[in-house]
């Protein structure tokens, strides 16, 4: 896709980190843009920042767990606007610990909104693009993490995996059914967002007596994201890279840092059928 002004973009997760800095990119880039959120007042001043810049923006307050939220946030995107041109699957939580300790509650939240999340979006806007037949992307976001296992965060691993997984079977489906829709897979390193605090929005339902088990390693997790959440990258730099993928038609987009290195070692083990080793980006 070469021509952005005018267009639409819809961004799921949008009141704050990476979808915000989508958000005000495509505003930056002419796009009309849609930002979609759980956190209903944090997504009201989300969408006043993206209008102080100029451009045409709603919110719609959106739970991607839910199919009929999703469809109710695509069909309000096309009344609006008239279409959807670039749709980005973002919202994503993260709950950490041994995989043992975590209570089903942790692995449901986390597989509902990483993963059905994403798959609700394909399922919504995938369809709408293909009717438009004109030039459209669809943007994942799944993480370095969906490359590479690090413990005390196998829940989020598996959901960011699925997501890469999902998106690697679109990319060739969609290369032999249409030839004006394209996907890209966003794998973010560590970024400055709020990913450590999910716990704030965290639904009712998941959060029953005993669904948030309280132990060493979960803390420990938490800690070491809280602590070294000032050295991620600024928001921006992921938007930017979206933007480009989106121009040049690349499927992923990936890391420059150590955590390339993480994936290049679990790949080259996967390949001469050794034993994971554990390597920590540095």
């Amino acid at each position: 896709m070469d021509t952005f002004s005018g267009k639409t973009a819809v961004v799921t997760g949008a009141a704050s980190g990476i979808g915000l800095a989508m958000a005000e990119r495509f505003a930056a880039e002419g796009m009309r843009v849609v930002l979609a959120d759980i956190e209903e007042a944090a997504l009201g001043s989300a969408v006043e920042r993206v209008r102080t810049t100029g451009a045409e923006a709603i919110g719609v307050v959106t739970d991607v767990s839910k199919a009929d939220d999703v469809a109710a946030l695509a069909k309000r995107a096309c009344s609006e606007f008239g279409g959807i041109h670039v749709a980005c699957n973002n919202a994503g939580v993260f709950a950490g610990g041994l995989l043992w300790e975590e209570s089903l509650a942790d692995y449901q939240w986390v597989m509902d909104v990483n993963v059905w999340g994403v798959i609700h979006g394909i399922r919504t806007f995938i369809p709408i693009m293909l009717e438009q037949d004109t030039e459209c992307h669809l943007v994942n976001t799944a993480s370095m993490a969906a490359v590479t296992v690090m413990p005390f965060a196998g829940i989020y691993h598996m959901t960011k995996h699925a997501v890469l997984a999902l998106s690697e079977a679109l990319f060739h489906e969609l290369a032999v059914t249409s030839d004006k829709v394209q996907v890209s897979v966003l794998c973010p390193e560590l970024i400055k967002t709020g990913i450590a605090t999910s716990d704030r929005n965290r639904p009712a339902k998941y959060s029953k007596d005993g669904d948030v088990v309280e132990s060493d390693a979960r803390q420990l997790v938490m800690d070491s994201i809280t602590e070294n959440m000032d050295q991620g990258l600024d928001p921006s730099v992921m938007a930017d890279r979206v933007v480009a993928a989106i121009r040049s038609g690349t499927f992923y987009i990936l890391s420059e840092d150590g955590w390339r290195d993480t994936a290049n070692q679990r790949m080259e083990d996967i390949r001469t059928g050794q034993n994971p080793i554990l390597m920590p980006p540095l």
